[in-house]
C-alpha cells in the first residue's frame, strides 16, 4: 500500500464514500480507512424508504452499492482502526496496522449506538441483546422480541422484526413515537405488536447465560416482559478519534466545522453524523461530503 495520499478518508458509511468517490473524479489519490465495514450504520437498517430514487431498498444493500461504486473507480480501502492522528502540513494517521501520510484529512467517522447502561447489558451482548435488528433479528424467528425507542430507527426496526417475530414489544419513555407519522401508522396496525408509552427498562434479567426477560416501569406500574431479544435504538454518540488538537470537538464528542466543512485545523475537513449539526440524515451527509470534496478541490487549486 502507498503511504502518502492527497485525502484520506476515516470512515465508509455514506459520507465518507461519497467524499471518495468526489475526490476520486476530482483527479486526487485517495484512501478510505474503515476499521469495521462499508456502509457504517446504513448495515444497521433494514429497509430505507425516504431515500431519493429509491421507494425502497434494504440498508445493507445500500452499502454494497456505495462499496462497489468505490471499487469501480479504483479506490483504495484500508481496513484497520485509527490509533491517533498528528496534523502537522503533512497529516500522520496512525493505524492499527500502519501509518499513513496525506496533505489534507476528511473525518467521516460517524456515531455509534448509545447503551442503555444497565446491569447485565454488556454481558447479554450477543446472547439476547442487539444494537441491529437487520444483524441478528432472523435469529428470533417465531420468538418474542422487545425493541426500545421511539424515533424512526426504532419504529423501522420495530416493523421488520414484527414480519419475523411472534411478538414485539415497543417500549417508549414518552407518551408518543417522535418516528414520523408514517411508520406511527404502520406498527399501530399490527396485531402481534405491543406498545408501552411511558415505559422505561429498569433490569434485564437472564436464564443460562441468555436474555429471557425485561423488567419495565409503566405508570409507577412494574411488570416483567418475558423477552428472547432485546433491540436498543436509544439514540447515537460520536464516535472519538485522538487526534493532536482535541479542540475540534465539542463537549459531548461531535466535530465543529465551518461553512465548507472545514475543521479549526487547515487541511482537516468533517462530514457526516460525526459533526455537530440539526439534522442527521442519509441525505444531508451526501450533500456534506459534496461540499467537503469541492472545498478540498478549491483549496488544492489555489496551492497550484
Amino acid at each position: 500500500m502507498n503511504k502518502k495520499y492527497d485525502v484520506v478518508v476515516i470512515g465508509a458509511g455514506i459520507a465518507g464514500i461519497t467524499t471518495a468517490i468526489y475526490l476520486k473524479r476530482y483527479g486526487y489519490h485517495v484512501l478510505i480507512i474503515e476499521k469495521n465495514y462499508p456502509g457504517g450504520q446504513l448495515n444497521k437498517i433494514g429497509t430505507i424508504e425516504n431515500y431519493p430514487g429509491f421507494e425502497e431498498i434494504k440498508g445493507p444493500d445500500f452499502s454494497f452499492h456505495l462499496y462497489e461504486q468505490a471499487k469501480k473507480l479504483e479506490i483504495p480501502f484500508l481496513f484497520s482502526s485509527v490509533e491517533k492522528i498528528e496534523t502537522k502540513e503533512i497529516k500522520m494517521i496512525e493505524t492499527s496496522s500502519d501509518i499513513i501520510y496525506a496533505d489534507m484529512l476528511v473525518l467521516a467517522t460517524g456515531r455509534n449506538p448509545r447503551k442503555l447502561g444497565l446491569e447485565l447489558e454488556e454481558e447479554l451482548i450477543g446472547r439476547g441483546i442487539s444494537y441491529c435488528a437487520t444483524c441478528d433479528g432472523p435469529f428470533f424467528k417465531n420468538k418474542i422480541v422487545s425493541v426500545v425507542g421511539g424515533g424512526n430507527s426504532a419504529i423501522g426496526e420495530a416493523l421488520y422484526l414484527a414480519h419475523l417475530a411472534k411478538e414485539v414489544h415497543v417500549i417508549h419513555r414518552k407518551d408518543s413515537f417522535r418516528a414520523n407519522q408514517h411508520l406511527t401508522m404502520k406498527i399501530e396496525k399490527l396485531p402481534n405488536v405491543h406498545i408501552h408509552y411511558n415505559s422505561l427498562i429498569t433490569s434485564l434479567e437472564q436464564k443460562e447465560g441468555t436474555l429471557s426477560s425485561i423488567h419495565i416501569v409503566q405508570m409507577e406500574e412494574e411488570k416483567n416482559i418475558p423477552t428472547d431479544g432485546l433491540f436498543i435504538y436509544i439514540g447515537m454518540d460520536p464516535v472519538f478519534i485522538d487526534i493532536d488538537d482535541p479542540s475540534i470537538y465539542t463537549e459531548d464528542g461531535f466535530i465543529l466545522v465551518d461553512k465548507d466543512m472545514e475543521t479549526k485545523i487547515k487541511g482537516v475537513y468533517a462530514c457526516g453524523d460525526a459533526i455537530k449539526k440539526d439534522i442527521y440524515q442519509l441525505t444531508t451527509a451526501v450533500g456534506e461530503a459534496t461540499i467537503v470534496a469541492s472545498s478540498i478541490h478549491q483549496a488544492k487549486q489555489k496551492n497550484v
